[in-house]
């Protein structure tokens, strides 16, 4: 073998772990990370036996996003949430919607929302001494802000029991985390497709 075909095996060598080297900074920089949801409070004033009041259908709930992303934003499209008798959604309590919103890296949003119960669904939930166990699933569409441009929209489903006491009031007094309904694609897909764009185009 010659000195110029070995020059240049150690040229294509070094070419490719430069490129591998930045292909691998670059998914470190384009990763991201869904946010983090939960239910901080949840309030049936129908079901509250101290207020006698079984007509009233409001249904107030807080929810807190936040976004762990050290340096990406999160653009949310609007935030709909459905209170329903089971997971398998047969019978809806509730719809709540929170209006779209953009939130800074590393920062958390507490967001409060009210809707219409359905009575007679609510009233007709099973009731163990007192408690009664409702699903609450969350729905959005977000886009990450990476520096100045925003990635594909893709979407967030999440879920999670929340038990009512007596009062109307969710028992657990931490917010209830509400956990992924689907396997975690949407931030690998965003991130591969950033960077094949990157780099063939």
């Amino acid at each position: 073998m010659s000195d110029s075909d070995g020059g240049c095996c150690r040229c294509c060598c070094s070419f490719i772990f430069t490129l591998g080297l930045t292909a691998l900074f670059m998914w470190l920089s384009l990763r991201t990370s869904n946010p983090k949801c939960s239910i901080e409070n949840f309030y049936l004033p129908s079901l509250d036996t101290t207020l006698k009041n079984p007509n009233d259908t409001t249904l107030n709930l807080t929810l807190k996003l936040e976004n762990t992303n050290k340096d990406k934003g999160i653009k949310y499209d609007a935030v709909k949430v459905a209170v329903s008798d089971s997971q398998n959604r047969n019978h809806v309590v509730a719809n709540v919607s929170v209006p779209g919103f953009y939130q800074g890296h590393k920062k958390k949003a507490k967001k409060n929302g009210t809707g219409t119960a359905n009575l007679t669904v609510a009233s007709q939930v099973t009731s163990n001494n007192g408690m009664r166990v409702f699903w609450v699933d969350l729905s959005t569409s977000v886009k990450f802000k990476i520096m100045f441009w925003y990635t594909k929209k893709h979407k967030i489903r999440v879920g999670a029991n929340v038990t009512v006491n007596a009062t109307g009031v969710k028992v657990e007094r931490k917010g209830i985390k509400l956990k992924s309904m689907a396997p975690r694609m949407g931030s690998f897909c965003v991130v591969m497709g950033s960077l094949l764009n990157f780099l063939v185009f």
